[in-house]
């Protein structure tokens, strides 16, 4: 396993974990590595230094560098959106790529009225809109497609 310091397009940072070198670098060319913050799929490496821990043990803090929890956040922002996912995770039921039609048929009462999220393109997602069916773009990728 190799742990990479990633930045995306946006200038956002993070690390993620990778089977090798060589799975990172099939991953991103075929678009598979996003952004922890964004979802964006222009990733790159970062300059980083190698994680060298000088302390064992208990006592010693965890970190980002020297192999902490990846999944927490660095930032205030980060950790804005980290909370947000969480509590729309908890609180709607994923309905994948079938976004677009449960949505509509919430809207016609043909489904039971609940909060969904989920995946739709962006012109199914402009004819919902059109047709007066509230929806909003989320600010992260499902689970299921994050790093």
């Amino acid at each position: 396993m190799i742990q990479y310091a990633l930045t995306c397009a946006e200038g956002h940072s993070f690390d993620s974990w990778f089977q090798s070198a060589e799975a990172y670098d099939k991953l991103a060319a075929a678009g598979l590595v996003a952004c922890a913050v964004c979802g964006g799929t222009s990733v790159t490496k970062s300059l980083m230094a190698p994680a060298v821990r000088v302390r064992r043990g208990a006592d010693a803090p965890p970190d980002r560098a020297s192999g902490g929890p990846l999944s927490q956040p660095a930032s205030p922002a980060e950790q804005a959106l980290a909370e947000l996912k969480r509590r729309i995770e908890e609180n709607s039921d994923y309905v994948g790529t079938d976004f677009a039609r449960v949505a509509r048929a919430i809207h016609a009462g043909d489904a039971p009225e609940r909060p969904i999220h989920g995946e739709a393109k962006v012109d199914e997602a402009r004819r919902l809109i059109e047709d007066g069916i509230p929806v909003a773009p989320l600010p992260f990728r499902p689970g299921r497609k994050s790093n």
